[in-house]
């Protein structure tokens, strides 16, 4: 029971309680607002550890030798990018909602000489546009966490995955031991959304990432949930004390 209250209020977190829009449209439009700022924002705030934990993701997909994988919620395509640096003879399709995000990781993509190997897509994560077993490996960097249903998102990716391929999520969580759970929970709340709302001069953006890592289900939890969604051998693997956690399974 603990786990359904946990993505209940996982889908009720909104980035503007005051708007009429619902979730799915409020973070398309939140990412759309911040599209300029988000990669400087994200090296900048994470202190550029975030590479280190796209690395061990891209590590973890690269053990079922893909030829063909899906990034959802790519955003500007770093996780993508990362699987077309390090995988041989691979070809990654991002999906997200946000076209202006889209857009900057199209200029990135290009600057690389990636676009033959890399295509970026409009798309909702909850509605895959791609038929079932139609990639080797899924991966998410930091998105599950913005889905409106988190487990209709979660069995579409199950779906779409081949038998014998491989998931591979990276997702904020909560550090448990002291004082890295009390550091990180001063800079979440106090630090992060100042910095984070002045840069970007999106303020709610980043008012909303803490609420909602406080309300996702990780762990164990999150295990849980993929093992109900359809994926096996579920796994957490937290990285940097806890701060993130890569979570890994199969089908």
């Amino acid at each position: 029971m603990a786990e359904e209250k946990n993505v209940e209020k996982t889908a009720t977190v909104l980035p503007d309680s005051s708007s009429q829009l619902g979730k799915k449209e409020q973070v398309a439009e939140m990412f759309n607002n911040i599209a300029g700022k988000y990669d400087f924002l994200n090296h900048f705030l994470s202190l550029g550890i975030d590479k280190s934990w796209r690395k061990k993701a891209i590590a973890e997909v690269a053990s079922v030798a893909p030829t063909r994988i899906l990034d959802v919620a790519t955003g500007t395509g770093d996780l993508a990018i990362a699987a077309a640096k390090n995988i041989g003879g691979v070809t990654v399709v991002g999906v997200d909602i946000a076209d202006q995000m889209l857009e900057e990781g199209r200029k990135k993509i290009a600057e690389l000489n990636f676009s033959k190997v890399i295509s970026m897509n409009l798309g909702d994560s909850e509605a895959l546009p791609f038929a079932d077993s139609s990639f080797d490996a899924v991966m998410c960097a930091y998105g599950v966490r913005n889905f409106e249903n988190l487990e209709a998102g979660l069995k579409e990716m199950q779906r779409v995955m081949r038998p014998g391929g491989k998931l591979a999520i990276l997702e904020f969580s909560r550090p448990a031991n002291f004082p890295v759970k009390q550091l990180y929970s001063f800079y979440f709340k106090n630090i992060l959304p100042g910095i984070g709302g002045l840069l970007s001069k999106h303020k709610t953006a980043y008012t909303y990432l803490p609420e909602s890592v406080n309300v996702f289900p990780d762990g164990a939890d999150f295990c849980k949930i993929l093992t109900k969604c359809g994926f096996s051998g579920a796994k957490a693997r937290p990285l940097t004390l806890g701060v993130t956690t890569l979570y890994t399974a199969s089908k």
